[in-house]
Formats: structure tokens, C-alpha cells, sequence
């Protein structure tokens, strides 16, 4: 597979992870990142996860494939721009919505050199110092619409993912925003609450930095999550959000009614019927 110029938009979590496999699977000829934050850009510098960086016109044009790896909200802004640059170049994005983001460029005459994708990862954590080495192994990239994408886009898209570990997802972008709604957005919803709830009433920070269980962290770790990355994401998938957390709402209200009813036996088989995710998760 022929090594690429590759440009990196944004490189923070997702971006500089990227950075790091492409470059140890031997994919990349050259990373030039593109980041507008001054302090992450000196830092992915340091950091070595790319080779230089540059503004976005200058980056566009000097490379073969270009990436997205920044806020959903600010990439249905750059999208349409960066498609206007492009001649052969590839585009790609690696946000969690895609709805909006398509139906953006949706009549653009360059739409066929951009694929819609999703990798399914990522931490609490946000910058270049978060960027994580073989982060994308084993783990499940989503691509959307591809048969609005030209061939080798896709194809190209499609071998790098899996050379770095991934295997792939096809789906169209309306039922990735249903599912990554009930399987990711209402994590960190759920997360963020729960943080909020201990916080109201839990006024001694030593009490909960001694009690906390391993349990109440691997829940509660989402809360460190970004706002700038997750209020953009939350916008953009609105409806699908709403009906789950409508529906998460209900199943916890029927937790509730257990215990204020003493409905114990009811209680059980909530829990009983919820250890079924294990046939799922293992």
C-alpha cells in the first residue's frame, strides 16, 4: 500500500492517536498537522506526532489525504471549504455524528472525494498529550454513505482502517446517529448527570476521593469528557438523545418505584433481565 502525504486536522485525542498509528503501520510518507489552538500545536510538535504544521490551505494542498479530527459543530463549518480546495485529494472525518455533516456537502462537486467515518474510540481526555499508540486496534470504524463516496476514496479509506487495526462498519449516516445515540452519547449523558448528582450531595471532597470504588469510577470516568467536544455532539443529534434518555428515564423510574413500593421481586428481575448485556459484552 502506497505510503500517503497525509494532513491532520485537529490534533488532539483522535487526531494524534491517528498520527501515531498511521505513522507505526508505515502509511504515512508525511503528517503535516493543521491545529488552531497555538499550544497544541507546539505540543503535537514536541510530541513528534506530526512532521509540521501549517494553515489548512497550504496543508490541503500539499497532501493526499486530509482528516478531520475536530469538533462536529466546526467541522460542517470546514467541510464544505475544504471540499472546495480539493482536486484528487481524499477527505475523511472521524466525528460521532454524521447526519448534518453529510447532508452539508450532500450537493457539493467535489462530495465524492470525502468518506463519512466514525472510529469507534476514544477517553476522557483531550489534546495532543491524550493521543494513545495502537489506541485503534480491535475496535469498530463505522463508514457511512459510501456509496456516495467515489470508489477509491472508499477503498483507500477502507484498507488504512484496517491496516491500523479496525474492523468496519457500513451503515447509512441516519441509523449511525440512532445507534451511536443508545451506545455512546447516552454514556457520557448518563455520566455527566451522575457526577452532578454525587457532587450536590456529597459535600466532602474526601469522602468521596476515599470511598470511591472501582465501580463508581469506571461510571463516572466519562464526566471528564470535554464540553467543547460533547455540547457540539449533543446539538447535532438532538432528537436521537432525547429519545433515549426518554427512555432511560423510564427504566430508571422503575427502579425508583421498586424501592418506594418495596417491590423487591420486581427489583430483582430489572436486574436479572439487564444481565442479559453480558451475551452482548461478554
Amino acid at each position: 500500500m502506497e505510503r500517503k502525504k497525509i494532513a491532520i486536522v485537529g490534533v488532539g485525542l483522535i487526531g494524534g492517536s491517528l498520527a501515531l498509528q498511521l505513522n507505526e503501520k508505515g502509511l504515512a510518507a508525511r503528517i503535516v498537522g493543521v491545529e488552531a489552538n497555538p499550544e497544541h500545536a507546539a505540543r503535537a510538535m514536541e510530541l513528534g506526532l506530526v512532521d509540521e504544521m501549517l494553515p489548512l490551505e497550504e496543508a490541503v494542498a500539499q497532501s493526499e489525504v486530509i482528516i478531520l479530527a475536530i469538533p462536529v459543530d466546526k467541522m460542517i463549518t470546514m467541510l464544505p471549504g475544504v471540499l472546495d480546495k480539493v482536486t484528487s485529494q481524499i477527505v475523511l472525518d472521524a466525528g460521532s455524528t454524521k447526519e448534518q455533516l453529510v447532508n452539508a456537502v450532500a450537493g457539493h462537486p467535489n462530495r465524492g472525494r470525502y468518506v463519512a467515518t466514525h472510529p469507534m474510540w476514544g477517553t476522557e481526555y483531550s489534546g495532543p498529550q491524550a493521543a494513545v499508540r495502537h489506541a485503534f486496534e480491535n475496535k469498530a470504524v463505522v463508514i457511512c454513505n459510501a456509496a456516495e463516496s467515489d470508489e477509491d476514496a472508499v477503498a483507500w479509506v477502507m484498507q488504512t482502517y484496517r491496516k491500523i487495526g479496525m474492523h468496519l462498519l457500513e451503515m447509512d449516516a441516519v441509523a449511525h446517529d440512532l445507534h451511536a445515540a443508545y451506545v455512546s452519547h447516552i454514556s457520557h449523558i448518563t455520566s455527566f448527570a451522575l457526577a452532578n448528582t454525587v457532587l450536590e450531595k456529597e459535600r466532602e471532597d474526601e469522602a468521596i476521593f476515599e470511598m470511591a470504588s472501582a465501580g463508581f469510577e469506571s461510571t463516572v470516568r466519562l464526566a471528564k469528557s470535554n464540553a467543547a467536544m460533547w455540547v457540539p455532539i449533543f446539538m447535532q443529534n438532538r432528537e436521537n438523545v432525547l429519545d433515549v434518555l426518554n427512555e432511560h428515564i423510564s427504566q430508571l423510574r422503575k427502579f425508583k418505584s421498586c424501592l418506594e413500593k418495596e417491590n423487591y421481586e420486581y427489583l430483582h428481575e430489572l436486574i436479572e433481565n439487564a444481565n442479559k448485556i453480558r451475551r452482548i459484552l461478554g
